[in-house]
């Protein structure tokens, strides 16, 4: 396919998340026309660098650029504070300057990660985001949120950092491992149900087949959320978060390992869906269609071995506020709402444990 460029329009934090093939090769001609520093740092973890580093470490090479690379731990348990101090202290040690890049090769956690540190070093240095997965391409590496976990939640320490650029190579998805890649389809169902019937019904075989194509029109529809509303201040950004509020719980309460998060924010959504029936009118005609799609694209509907009690706790934990759900009156269109009981709770907890209906 042809290269795209989207604009993520923020006034003087605009960027563009440009989608490509090969695009690694083009990351140290892009980030020179953005004036950056010859220094550089990529972050990456030990399952992503030994594919990936590799051609975007010539390429930062070949523009010049003198790059160092830091791997840290794959998975969700390297998104604590102790890997921030860490990394920081590297960055340091290598002399990394104000207008030197931070660079995150990997999925949503390294994007956390590395965002975060940049944010963190010397106030605020550039990033630049390099998805390596699908969920990192369709959600986390666009639109500034960055941190880590606490024992007591999900992405409780964080920053808003824009990031510079971001450089989607679909090449990288060609060596996901389908549980990775269903995990990301997760977000994508999502931005079928908050903005787009016609992606959530192409979403209902199950067929992946145009990555290229599911990857622009999420980005677009989160581009044109994050530009309404960057630091979810008047409400357009925290539609985001349907099926995230009940889907962190869940993460947190299965240590951060037993569930990937497009897992647990699959669950989030189903119960979601039934709690837009209850509260705002929900067709059950779409919430089965919402739980089928979920299942088409080889994602879990409940965990019935996760500890009720420790949801709960999470629950009440949460950044985004147990007491704000984003809820969906039809498919493309969602609403926020702070009706929510102590009883529907107990019900969506229940769902949690429970399969749907043959």
């Amino acid at each position: 396919m042809s290269a795209h460029e989207i604009p993520v329009s923020l006034g003087d934090h605009s960027y563009t998340v440009r989608i490509a093939r090969r695009a690694l090769g083009e990351t140290g001609a892009l980030l020179d026309a953005l004036n950056l520093g010859k220094k550089a740092v990529v972050i990456s973890d030990e399952t992503v660098a030994p594919h990936y580093a590799q051609p975007l470490l010539a390429s930062l090479a070949a523009s010049g650029r003198q790059a160092v690379l830091v791997k840290v731990p794959p998975g969700e348990a390297s998104k604590n504070l102790a890997q921030v101090a860490t990394l920081l202290s590297f960055l340091a040690q290598n002399g990394l300057g104000r207008h030197d890049p931070v660079i995150a090769l990997g999925g949503g956690v390294v994007g956390d990660l590395a965002g975060f540190v940049a944010a963190s070093y010397l106030r605020g240095v550039p990033f630049i985001q390099v998805p390596t997965t699908l969920l990192a391409m369709v959600d986390s590496s666009v639109g500034g949120k960055t941190g880590v976990n606490l024992p007591e939640g999900k992405n409780l320490a964080g920053a808003f950092h824009q990031p510079r650029l971001v450089v989607a190579d679909l090449d990288t998805l060609d060596t996901l491992p389908l549980r990775e890649l269903a995990a990301g389809m997760a977000e994508v169902v999502k931005y079928g149900i908050i903005a787009d019937p016609a992606l959530f019904r192409s979403l209902r075989t199950g067929d992946v087949s145009d990555l290229g194509a599911i990857v622009r029109r999420c980005v677009e529809i989160k581009a044109e959320v994050v530009a309404d509303d960057e630091r979810e201040t008047t409400g357009r950004r925290a539609t985001l978060n349907f099926g995230h509020t009940l889907g962190h719980a869940i993460e947190n309460a299965g240590g951060y390992g037993k569930l990937l998060h497009g897992e647990a924010i699959s669950i989030g959504m189903r119960a979601a869906a039934h709690l837009s029936h209850k509260k705002v009118g929900l067709s059950l005609d779409a919430v089965h269609e919402i739980e089928a799609t979920l299942a088409a694209q080889g994602l879990p509907l409940h965990a019935p071995d996760l500890d009720r009690a420790k949801i709960g706790q999470a629950l009440k934990l949460d950044k985004k506020g147990a007491n704000q759900w984003v809820l969906a009156p039809e498919i493309g269109r969602t609403v926020l709402t702070g009706d929510v009981t102590a009883g529907d709770v107990e019900a969506l907890l229940d769902l949690v444990s429970t399969p749907p209906a043959s």
